[in-house]
């Protein structure tokens, strides 16, 4: 499925901002400098010229410089992104890649700098992401968004991608007028019109952007259309937490979401977590983020992030409501602790991989792999829907995961890791 051929944004917004490249381009990547109302800006484009616009190991290294410089300077960042995500075919490289890209992208967020978010034709995966750690976003009329593209969705639902009527319902979830309907940060741009109102107001300086992100998690729940805090609650022991946790501890489970406290060496710990075989779905992305953004008002010394779920939701009922924004709301959550002192750290007790890996690992100041952790970009049949060819069947090791950077330690605990 593609979206309708449409005029695209890029030729205006470079106009409108008077683009001009600083050197050269890398890969998908072009870096530049722009003004808006008499005001300096960076500008940052990634566009559809390889691999669908992904963003590879290099690419992903300009960018975190970049956002690095946008939180110290607290300066203007406008970012057009046209892109399918992290580059699937660079493997673990490129989910750690990532992994330091998001990291960068939260400082950037949470340091208050005005960010504003252009997209093209596609902005999947890894770039939705991305592009809701802006408060604005501008579509094209042709933008599709989403955590999973057309192919990935319509190979979980067991059709083909091409089947009409699964168009049909996928073009509705995932156009640029279902993004608008969703949430009045999304703006579509209509050819012709002037990019000069929603550069202002995007671009406009804020106040605190922890507490404005806060509001807006607050504002996800209303999008569920239920209440995610009343699921039920059942006791959870684990052999893993028994070893992690050999000094005690206490965790309750609902729904595959994990809350607790456990004391080892000598210290009481916070820990939340994901855990099972269902993917990642909104309601339990936001509960976990609603977990975190709770704690800003007493930040725990400790929080431990616990994950053993493969990957997000492949569902168009998520899709809906707009997946990523709920994946991006635990990464600022946990990033917006961290701000405030909390120690994060990331525990992989069996299958991660994907964006829920990276919102979770990107704010924490550690990832440990228990042994035997499976990490991967995405889930083999994501991976063979998108490359035609199936992932590796057997876990890389630590030494993998160390060189590729999802990983900075390991923890042997002398069991299979997620069982119970």
């Amino acid at each position: 499925m593609s979206a309708p051929a449409t005029q695209s944004v890029l030729p205006a917004l470079k106009e409108a901002l008077g683009f001009e490249p600083i050197g050269e381009g890398t890969g998908n990547l072009t870096l530049g400098r722009g003004n808006f109302e008499r005001r300096p800006l960076h500008v940052a484009i990634v566009e559809n010229r390889v691999a669908s616009g992904s963003l590879g190991s290099a690419e992903c290294k300009r960018l975190a410089a970049l956002f690095d410089i946008v939180a110290r300077e607290r300066s203007s960042l406008v970012l057009y992104l046209d892109s399918a995500g992290a580059r699937v075919s660079e493997g673990l490289k490129a989910l750690g890649a990532f992994r330091a890209l998001y990291h960068a992208g939260l400082g950037a967020a949470l340091s208050g700098a005005p960010l504003a978010m252009v997209l093209g034709r596609n902005c999947y995966g890894g770039s939705s992401m991305l592009a809701h750690l802006a408060p604005q976003r501008l579509f094209s009329e042709g933008t599709q968004l989403a955590m999973s593209g057309p192919t990935i969705l319509a190979s979980a639902a067991g059709v083909d991608v091409l089947d009409e009527m699964f168009r049909a319902m996928a073009q509705a979830a995932l156009s640029a007028a279902a993004r608008a309907k969703a949430s009045s940060a999304n703006t579509v741009w209509n050819a012709g019109e002037s990019l000069g109102p929603w550069l202002k107001q995007a671009l406009a300086q804020r106040g605190d952007a922890t507490s404005a992100l806060r509001l807006r998690h607050e504002a996800l729940e209303l999008r569920i259309g239920q209440r995610p805090a009343d699921r039920p609650w059942e006791a959870l022991r684990r052999r893993d937490l028994e070893k992690i946790y050999v000094e005690g501890y206490e965790a309750r489970e609902s729904d595959g979401f994990v809350t607790g406290n456990g004391r080892r060496d000598g210290a009481e710990e916070s820990f939340v977590g994901l855990v099972g075989r269902n993917p990642v779905g909104a309601v339990r992305a936001w509960r976990l983020a609603d977990a975190a953004w709770k704690m800003m008002d007493n930040p725990p010394k400790r929080l431990e992030v616990l994950l053993d779920c493969a990957t997000h939701a492949a569902r168009l009922d998520d899709e809906r409501i707009v997946l990523s924004e709920y994946i991006a709301d635990m990464a600022l959550a946990l990033a917006a602790l961290a701000a405030r002192g909390s120690a994060v750290g990331l525990t992989v007790l069996g299958k991660a991989g994907g964006g829920v890996y990276v919102a979770l690992a990107a704010p924490a100041r550690r990832v440990t792999s228990v042994y035997g952790a499976d990490i991967q970009v995405l889930p083999g049949s994501a991976v063979a829907a998108i490359l035609g060819e199936a992932a590796q069947d057997a876990p890389a090791g630590f030494k993998e995961y160390g060189a590729a950077g999802v990983a900075d330690q390991e923890l042997r605990l002398g069991i299979v890791p997620g069982t119970q």
